[in-house]
């Protein structure tokens, strides 16, 4: 497998995507510069977490005109995988390679904390390996994460089993409270209507080591993993 981790201006979790992938998860990786239009041969591009271009206008809204996203959309488009993870799930919608949008905390903070989320299926990609009935503790950052999506959308999605994460509390229950931002449904993920683009709040590479005290996210990676090269 060679992924390739996208890194915008104002990226800054491209390290830790990359450390995972290739110190933990063994995998091939290369960087993928933002102006670039070559997507060097990768069979799975990630979108990182940060600030690109600082995040002026909206969160992801000028990083949905990098040069590569041209690339990165038609790679989508003819069924390769896609994975954005925070900063990148934002990107993602706002390239609509996703449903939905990324909208302002409901108290207008930035959180910075571990959550709760589970699984709702296997029936993705990313979520082939993991255990649906056990929530994972995994870390958010973002003060952007209130996932929206119209009601006919929203509908459409849970029939299609898009929704692929919601958070929880630590017994597993999607409660008001275990919902950090105020997110519609207390989503947490999502993927396209085909099953091969997916985006996400929480950092599972920043649950992905032991050295951190915490490896909930490491199943995610397995899950891609089993799946491709199976």
């Amino acid at each position: 497998m060679k992924f390739g981790v996208v890194v915008f201006p104002g990226s800054n979790c491209d390290e830790d995507m990359v450390y995972v992938l290739r110190d933990v998860m063994r995998q091939k990786v290369v960087k993928l510069w933002h102006k670039d239009h070559d997507l060097q041969r990768c069979d799975f591009i990630v979108l990182p977490g940060g600030f690109s271009y600082g995040d002026y206008l909206r969160s992801g809204a000028i990083a949905r005109f990098s040069p590569i996203m041209k690339e990165v959309s038609e790679f989508a488009d003819k069924g390769g995988y896609v994975f954005g993870v925070c900063n990148g799930f934002q990107i993602l919608c706002e390239a609509g390679l996703v449903p939905g949008a990324l909208l302002r905390n409901t108290d207008s903070r930035f959180i910075c904390k571990n959550v709760q989320l589970r699984a709702q299926h296997n029936e993705v990609l990313l979520t082939s390996r993991i255990d649906t009935s056990r929530p994972l503790t995994i870390p958010i950052a973002h003060g952007e994460g209130r996932y929206y999506a119209d009601a006919d959308t929203l509908s459409q999605m849970n029939a299609n089993g898009q929704v692929i994460f919601r958070y929880c509390d630590a017994d597993g229950k999607e409660t008001a409270a275990a919902n950090p931002n105020g997110s519609l449904e207390n989503i947490a993920g999502v993927c396209n209507a085909t099953k091969n683009v997916f985006g996400m709040m929480p950092h599972p590479e920043r649950a992905a080591d032991a050295i951190l005290g915490n490896t909930d996210g490491i199943s995610l990676f397995e899950s891609i993993l089993h799946t491709i090269t199976a």
